[in-house]
Formats: structure tokens, sequence, C-alpha cells
């Protein structure tokens, strides 16, 4: 799993993210409208201080069979602070103190380290889950051109700014909760990155020294 696609799968997402509307029947007639759910959205992710989750990606590349699956974990504390970590296929590290981000990659035992300013360039999803971002401001909000299972609802964000790695976005949350379950993003080539978390936990107490990373001895550091 290349940089690229570390950094369109999570991005978000990172501080991601999230009426005009499509047609009315891909939603139930008693669910809410695309705006309501992104405001809800919001509403919800503002009084969240922190989020641990699992979650599975899988990557798959416009015009080409190939398909990418990756797992890990996610922790949030707001403001600012984020880290993936990537068990499979081979080990890597995003991690974010609020003022730089670190890329740790195991493969090929190097280390990208760049200013938050300049990482969130890349990454449309990253405020959003860092708090620090807001989804009716940065997104138009569509209905999705498809449908959600029983216990969920779906919208569609298209970035308000030109962004080079992200057409659009859609987001499932859970309709009793209105939070995060799964996260799909797609860039203007038609390639697709699929997020999906779960055993979420909100609100608990996270160290601050989690989003400090020390690679292993002898990772050549890049810094920008």
């Amino acid at each position: 799993m290349n940089i690229h696609a570390l950094r369109q799968g999570l991005s978000l997402v990172f501080g991601l993210i999230f009426l005009m509307l499509w047609p009315a029947q891909v939603f139930a007639v008693d669910s809410p409208a695309p705006r309501v759910i992104a405001e809800r959205l919001q509403q919800e992710y503002e009084a969240t201080s922190s989020m641990v989750a699992d979650f599975t990606q899988t990557a798959s590349v416009a015009m080409s069979s190939r398909v990418k699956h990756g797992n890990g974990r996610l922790v949030i504390s707001k403001p600012g602070k984020i880290r993936w970590d990537y068990t499979a296929p081979d080990r890597q590290v995003l991690v974010s103190d609020g003022h730089k981000v670190s890329m740790y990659f195991s493969q090929s035992e190097q280390m990208i380290v760049q200013p938050i300013n300049q990482y969130l360039d890349s990454d449309v999803t990253y405020s959003f889950f860092a708090g620090t971002g807001n989804i009716l401001k940065d997104f138009d909000i569509f209905a999705p051109d498809l449908e959600a299972a029983a216990n969920e609802l779906a919208i569609r964000l298209v970035p308000k700014a030109a962004h080079p790695q992200v057409d659009y976005l859609h987001i499932w949350v859970d309709a009793a909760t209105f939070l995060i379950k799964r996260l799909e993003i797609v860039d203007q080539f038609g390639s697709v990155t699929d997020l999906v978390f779960s055993n979420i936990i909100y609100n608990q107490a996270i160290a601050p020294e989690l989003f400090n990373f020390t690679p292993p001895e002898g990772t050549e550091i890049i810094e920008h």
C-alpha cells in the first residue's frame, strides 16, 4: 500500500468528512433529508471528544482489476490529534499531534514528516475527524445514488473547493446515533477507497503520548 493509498484511505477524514436533491426514491419515506443528516452528523462529532475504532479498507483502481485490502485501528482525540495504525498488509502508521503529521512505512523503512497545514492540502477528511472542520461549510451535500442498510443513512459529499484526490465521498451513518459507520472516497479517475469502522468507542480518555511516534532505529526520516 503506497503513500497515495494511505492518504486517500484516511484521507480523512482524516477532517473529514461529510441539498441539492438526487432522485428522492433512494431514501425511504421517513428518512431525513441529506442536509439534515449532515447537520446531525456535524452536531454529534462536535459533541464527541474522542473516538477509537477498528477499520477495514478496500482500495480499487479505476480501469484495473487490482484491489488492495488493509485493516488496523484508528484513534482520535480532539482537537487535532489522530492516529491510524495499519496492521495489514504491512505496518504503516499515520499520526498527528495537531502540529505535524508523521507517516511511517515499515516496508520501505521510511517516515515522512510534514507540517499539518501542508498535509491538509492532500487530506480532505482530516479536519472533520480531528474536530477542526465543518462538513456543512466544506462540502455540497446530496442524496446518494445508492441505498443504505435498514439501520443506516447515507449522504453524498462533493468538496466545494476542487480537490486533487477527491471527486466525491459517500458517508454511511448509524440511523439512531448519526455517527459514521462507513466512508467511501472516489477520486477523479474513478478509483475508490472504502473504509468500514467497527468496535467503535466514543469519549474515552486517550493518553497524549499515543500521538508521538518514534520509528524503529535505522528508519530514514524525510522532512518536508
